[in-house]
């Protein structure tokens, strides 16, 4: 699937411990009921073997419904379950070797905390950023925070996309206007509502409304 800007705007990142002891298909195809316009596996503990037969169930989920599966990280289980593509941190491996082996056609994120390492990933290959922690995160505790002008500098240093992550809510997401951002990635806003769907629903019109 081709990565296009609007797959960005409410870009929703899978989370076990949030979802709880509800049924987990059933949360992601709730989600994507709602408005979720990209999904990411986040699965941190889970062996290979594994992580490929969750993603290649939930690529179809995702694909009835227009919707692009990004895997966090292991972007050799992605391939291998036919995902759409990988999201990875400055750490894990760099954009442009993933590019090589993988292809044209496969979507690249990356993760960007200031404008140098927002360039490097466009100049590696990288189809998107994600740019963060915007808020403090319950998922990523020691996530270094960055402001929405550190946000807008780091979306004008590119031309590839971006969203903005970490700690965004329906309550505070408004903090983020004017950041340049094509969209927002979240976790517990979506995955730990009472009604997933709804929550979804929300979040997107009010980005709609951002932008």
């Amino acid at each position: 699937m081709t990565l296009k800007r609007e797959h960005l705007l409410l870009y929703a990142v899978t989370d076990r411990h949030a979802i709880g002891t509800r049924d987990f298909d059933a949360a992601i195809e709730a989600a994507l009921q709602g408005g979720v316009t990209c999904l990411q596996l986040r699965e941190k503990h889970m062996d290979e073997a594994e992580l490929v037969k969750e993603a290649k169930r939930l690529v179809n989920i995702c694909h009835a419904y227009g919707v692009p599966l990004i895997v966090n990280d292991n972007w050799r289980a992605a391939l291998a379950a036919g995902a759409d593509g990988v999201h990875v941190g400055a750490e894990d491996t760099a954009a442009a070797e993933i590019r090589k082996a993988a292809g044209s056609d496969f979507i690249i994120g990356t993760t960007a905390k200031t404008p140098a390492q927002a360039i490097a990933a466009q100049e590696g290959g990288s189809d998107y950023l994600g740019v963060g922690a915007v808020f403090p995160s319950p998922t990523k505790t020691d996530a270094k925070r960055i402001t929405t002008a550190q946000l807008s500098e780091i979306c004008r240093s590119v031309t590839i996309p971006a969203v903005a992550i970490g700690g965004i809510q329906a309550e505070n997401m408004q903090e983020l206007y004017g950041g340049g951002m094509a969209g927002i990635a979240v976790v517990s806003a979506i995955f730990a509502a009472a009604d997933i769907r709804s929550a979804a629903q929300n979040l997107k019109q009010k980005m709609l409304e951002m932008i």
